[in-house]
């Protein structure tokens, strides 16, 4: 793929005590992604983004919850997690120290 499309895949960290607790003890990496990419593409973006050698990669598709707020009903959008494994001796950090 291009690297400006590459750039348009993942759409943020995500961050959770889940996220946080996969990143401590498995070495994965969790980001929000577009819903329609793909395995490989994800993997060639965080390579790209990051120069991290990624291992693997596994997604989950999150259904949006329904909501209330008084008589007004509404729901959430569904979207797509990813979580990305680095290979040994590879790490990412997202603080601004």
């Amino acid at each position: 793929m291009k690297p400006a499309s590459l750039m348009q895949v993942l759409v943020a960290p995500h961050v959770s005590e889940k996220a946080l607790r996969v990143a401590d003890y498995h070495r994965q990496i969790v980001f929000e992604v577009r819903p329609k990419a793909t395995k490989l593409e994800i993997k060639q973006a965080v390579e790209f983004l990051f120069n991290v050698k990624v291992e693997k990669v596994r997604t989950t598709n999150i259904k949006g919850k329904r909501k209330n707020f008084g008589r007004i009903h509404g729901k959430r959008a569904h979207w797509k997690k990813a979580y990305v494994g680095l290979q040994p001796g590879y790490d990412i950090n997202f603080r601004s120290d």
